[in-house]
């Protein structure tokens, strides 16, 4: 599934997904107005006010990048409603040719783990037939519960050519509280780090394993440390934008070859007219809005590689 996403990356010059995170406040009042006085003020109103949103902006930018990056957690606020906007969301971008990383953080382990991994990147045996759930591309993984809460996710990688991210060094304030613990005089991303790697050798897809990692552009002296200990391993990088990291932090997540890394932007795409540079599009033309940050922010990209 990684050579797909290259591919993707090379025909779009993109390294770039556009995470699809929307919170109500993030959403133009026009489309809340409308979507409210259709369903009322309850969940299902809410949802699809989010669907309309996301929808225009996968419809002004589909044709500008490899993949999108939805947020699980921005959905399951709105309970049932809420989800089924996630797997309409989903199918939607499929439909548009883009492939689809699941922000799931999902972890556990034994038939826990596979119902997981099952439920987001593979299928269900249901009588006669193999039935899919949110059948996403990718999902995040959390390595917490070690190798038997890993392997489950692997083994349906490797069954229905998925991917997955695995948590590395994230790009929040307070991630160095675990992750910078020294054991041994290795930080503990190192460990983990290692471990992502040999669990990547038992799915290589090509130059790049399907196992990836989440390293954070906010830490830039760590993603070079990173980006040399896992040279056949792909970066999912957050914190661009919003968080504070920059092109010049994350170019440190790419390759030699330019590969290696694929970038996300979330507030600073799908709320991009409530900021100035792009408040002259209006909330009425938020998709617009959305479409010239994602240009403005290949363009940056592409100047450090």
């Amino acid at each position: 599934m990684i050579s797909q996403l290259i591919e993707k990356i090379q025909k779009t010059k993109a390294p770039i997904c556009v995470g699809l995170d929307p919170m109500l406040s993030y959403v133009p009042e026009h489309l809340v107005k409308k979507s409210l006085t259709e369903f009322g003020e309850t969940l299902e109103g809410a949802a699809e006010a989010i669907w309309q949103f996301n929808k225009e902006i996968i419809d002004a930018t589909y044709d500008l990048i490899p993949a999108v990056k939805p947020q699980i957690a921005m959905y399951e606020q709105f309970g049932l409603e809420g989800l089924r906007v996630y797997a309409k969301t989903v199918d939607y971008c499929q439909e548009k040719g883009l492939l689809v990383i699941g922000d799931v953080k999902r972890g556990d382990i034994g038939s826990t783990s596979t119902a997981y991994a099952m439920g987001h990147i593979g299928s269900v045996q249901v009588g006669s037939k193999k039935l899919h759930g949110f059948h996403t591309e990718f999902i995040t993984v959390n390595p917490y519960l070690g190798t038997d809460g890993v392997k489950p996710f692997v083994d349906v990688c490797n069954a229905e050519d998925k991917g997955i991210f695995v948590l590395v060094k994230t790009s929040n304030p307070s991630s160095g509280e675990f992750q910078d613990k020294q054991i041994d005089g290795t930080p503990l991303y190192e460990l983990v780090a290692e471990k992502v790697v040999e669990w990547g050798q038992q799915s290589m897809d090509g130059n790049y394993s399907n196992v990836g990692a989440v390293v954070g552009a906010t830490y830039p002296e760590m993603s070079r440390i990173l980006r040399k200990k896992m040279p056949n391993t792909y970066f999912l990088v957050p914190g661009y934008g919003a968080q504070g990291g920059t092109a010049e932090d994350l170019k440190y997540c790419f390759n030699e070859d330019g590969l290696g890394a694929i970038v996300n932007s979330s507030r600073g795409i799908i709320a991009a007219y409530k900021k100035e540079p792009y408040a002259k599009f209006g909330a009425e033309h938020f998709g617009e809005a959305s479409r010239q940050a994602v240009l403005d922010m290949v363009a940056d990209i592409n100047s450090v590689l």
